[in-house]
């Protein structure tokens, strides 16, 4: 008599090709998802360091003085300028109060902020200073406190990109040097990456504490530094503007 086919054997091995495949096939659009999220990490962060530098380049306000301008370049995300404030305190109160405004740029989870001459680039949850603001003072007790303040003065703008884009930059820059007197003083700067300014004004012998002074959610890292001291508060206006560069190499109006 003749053996009949081993059906079901068959059948099983198709099913199990086929299961096979089916793995196959999640297993690599996993991959290809994490590799692209990978990708898009490592082009957030190159664009973030891109940017940071082009900002620490483009904005000296401290070392220029008069007219200039320079470029910062990114290939995708947003900068935009936003409202931030710097005080100056004694044992009364508040003494000075100036609106130095953030220019803040975002792509995923980098942000790169320049504020009160200071560049900041955040990564996920960790933040460090590039470049450090003109605030200096003297260690211990006592001396001489001077607190620069880079004045924006820009509009409020903003610009999104998602393929190259160049930005044009320019300053006119102007100083103004006021001289606050003998105090005991603190000095407060409003932040959304708190971390590296909290470090900055430790560094300087500062006790740091933190505080919303207008309501607004945004935080001031308070620096209070220890003894009396004489204060200057030096305005640096920049009188900034953002233009778009167009096509050709020129900029928009």
């Amino acid at each position: 008599m003749t053996a009949s086919p081993a059906r079901p054997r068959a059948q099983s091995n198709v099913v199990g090709v086929a299961l096979l495949l089916a793995i196959t096939v999640v297993a690599l659009g996993t991959l290809t998802a994490a590799i692209g999220g990978i990708v898009s990490s490592n082009a957030a962060g190159a664009n973030a360091d891109r940017v940071a530098t082009d900002l620490d380049d483009a904005l000296r306000p401290v070392e220029a003085t008069g007219p200039d301008s320079d470029r910062v370049s990114f290939s995708q995300g947003e900068l935009s300028v936003v409202e931030r404030e710097v005080r100056v305190l004694d044992s009364s109160g508040v003494v000075e109060t100036v609106q130095v405004d953030a220019l803040v740029y975002e792509d995923g989870d980098h942000q790169v902020v320049f504020e009160a001459g200071a560049v900041v680039h955040r990564a996920g949850d960790g933040a460090r200073m590039r470049s450090e603001p003109p605030i200096t003072a003297s260690r211990g007790a006592g001396g001489v406190l001077v607190v620069g303040a880079p004045v924006l003065g820009a509009d409020r703008v903003s610009f999104t990109a998602n393929q190259p884009t160049s930005l044009v930059l320019s300053t006119d820059v102007s100083h103004d040097r006021t001289d606050l007197g003998n105090g005991t003083y603190r000095v407060a700067v409003e932040t959304t990456t708190p971390g590296p300014w909290d470090r900055y004004f430790q560094r300087q012998g500062a006790n740091v504490t933190t505080q919303d002074f207008d309501g607004d959610g945004v935080e001031s890292v308070v620096a209070s530094y220890p003894g009396e001291r004489t204060a200057y508060l030096v305005v640096h206006d920049m009188d900034l503007t953002i233009r778009q560069e167009a096509a050709g190499g020129g900029t928009d109006a």
